[in-house]
């Protein structure tokens, strides 16, 4: 949904490419004043990594250059952190990323979904649907998280952390 966002914003289309950028959504633009390449990967999350690498290969663009959107258990719903490497915290889109990057050296837009409640297992949280609150809440969310997104695009990682982490 921010991908799509982001997308609007830039006035970019998405759509599918040719040989190794087969397994993706992707077009170019401008986001930010930036040249950008936004993506969709077409495979399951847990195999995003190998669409990602074909895509920053095709463009010649460093892992460091890369900036992930990610929904984040860890975070409490509608709160956005941005952060660069780290651990993947069990988020297997994260860890097929980083082991086809060969590095956890890429930068993060975290969207805080807040851990499932009582003991429902965690993918099974993941893989449901918004609850009514939070629908209320996620037209907003999206519109933040492209903020976010931007900010750190035009001002760095450091600068936007310092506007929106004490937002969130």
């Amino acid at each position: 949904m921010v991908l799509d966002e982001l997308a609007a914003r830039a006035g970019i289309r998405l759509s599918p490419g040719k040989g190794a950028r087969a397994r993706a959504l992707a077009g170019e633009g401008r986001l930010a004043g930036r040249r950008v390449v936004l993506a969709r990967p077409l495979t399951y999350m847990n195999e995003s990594g190998g669409p990602v690498r074909g895509l920053l290969d095709y463009h010649h663009l460093p892992p460091t250059d890369l900036v992930v959107l990610h929904d984040e258990l860890d975070i409490p719903f509608s709160a956005l952190r941005l952060k660069r490497g780290g651990g993947e915290g069990g988020h297997n889109g994260l860890r097929s990323v980083t082991r086809s990057m060969g590095t956890k050296d890429y930068l993060r837009v975290r969207i805080g979904i807040g851990r499932p409640p009582g003991r429902q297992e965690a993918a099974d949280f993941v893989l449901k649907d918004f609850s009514a609150i939070e629908r209320k809440e996620l037209d907003l969310l999206v519109v933040e998280a492209a903020d976010a997104t931007e900010l750190l695009l035009a001002k760095g990682l450091e600068s936007a952390q310092n506007e929106v982490h004490p937002r969130s």
